[in-house]
Parts: C-alpha cells; structure tokens; sequence
C-alpha cells in the first residue's frame, strides 16, 4: 500500500501496490502494521456498504460525537463518487478546511479520514457502492452532521443538479453553529 498525506493532518490517501500479471492483479487493502507506521488506527470493528442508485447523490456530511469518534477507510467499490472530508476539529490549524478526492473502482484508492472529521461523497454515476471500514462501532445517539453545502465550507462539489439527498443530511446544521458544541 502507498500512503499520500493529504493537505489536512492525519488524512491520507492510500493507493494499492498492484502485482499484476495475465490474469489481472493482487493487491493488499488493509495492514495493520502499514497504518501503525504511520500513525493511523488499526482496529477494524465494523464494515458499512451504501449503495446509490442515482448518479448525484449526496451522503454526508457525518460524523459520530465524542467519546466515539471514528476513523475510516472509504473507497469504491462500483461506479464512482467524489469523496470530501472537513476538518471539524476546533483546536486544528486546517479547521474547516476540506479535501476532495475521486474514488472510483477502475482507480481502487481509498481515502483514510481521521477522527474529528466529518465525510461525505458525492455519487458521479449511477450504481455507485461505496465501502466503509470503521474504528468505532455506531452509535445512533453520537451520529451527527455538518451541513454539506454550507457556505462557509465552500465545498466543491462536481455536481450542482439534480442532487438527491436524505432530509436528515440537508437538515445538518452550518459549521458556526455546530462549533459551539464540538
């Protein structure tokens, strides 16, 4: 696995070393000890799939509240979507700042997102699957959100029509009020 830290501390994308040959490839996803080397969690409690049926759609932004944080590891596994992760953690010097990385299946990166993150993509096509491995296992009272198109994020997402979005994640409150509470 290759790791390119990303411009938000702690965040990286990860990129597989392919060993290929006339049958197609064989790569490793997860190593405990390659993330140790660079400081990320390790411990795998759970593993989330979402599926979308329509290209357009927006999950996100989420994130789950102290003590119970989680740190992930996101990539598609069909289709493809644009992957963001903010910043939401107060005291950081990139508060507020977010990345933005296409992850698809024929590309096979993956995105790492550290606790004090919230996540969220964007489907760039229908079908689109996305796979999760989560540090921490959920907890529906500490699931909470940050609105995903709110101004003061000025997140670029690649598609402005046609969006499809659960109320609940349209509904997430603007960072400056959800500060006050991290």
């Amino acid at each position: 696995m290759k790791f390119h830290e990303l411009s938000l501390a702690g965040a990286f994308l990860i990129e597989l070393e392919r060993r290929e040959d006339e049958r197609g490839f064989f790569a490793r996803t997860f190593c405990k000890n390659e993330l140790a080397n660079y400081g990320l969690e390790t411990e795998i409690v759970q593993c989330n799939v979402s599926f979308n049926k329509r290209r357009g759609t927006v999950r996100g932004m989420h994130f789950q509240k102290r003590p119970h944080e989680e740190a992930k590891i996101v990539r598609c596994t069909q289709g493809a979507c644009y992957d963001v992760i903010v910043d939401i953690r107060p005291t950081s010097s990139t508060f507020c700042h977010w990345v933005g990385i296409e992850l698809t299946a024929q590309n096979h990166k993956a995105l790492y997102v550290p606790k004090g993150f919230a996540h969220g993509f964007q489907t760039l096509t229908d079908n689109t699957e996305v796979f999760y491995q989560m540090s921490e296992q959920y907890y529906p009272e500490l699931a909470s959100g940050v609105r995903w198109n709110d101004p003061a994020l000025g997140i670029q997402w690649v598609i402005h029509d046609n969006i499809t979005i659960a109320e609940r994640d349209a509904a997430f409150p603007d960072i400056q009020i959800l500060a006050a509470n991290l």
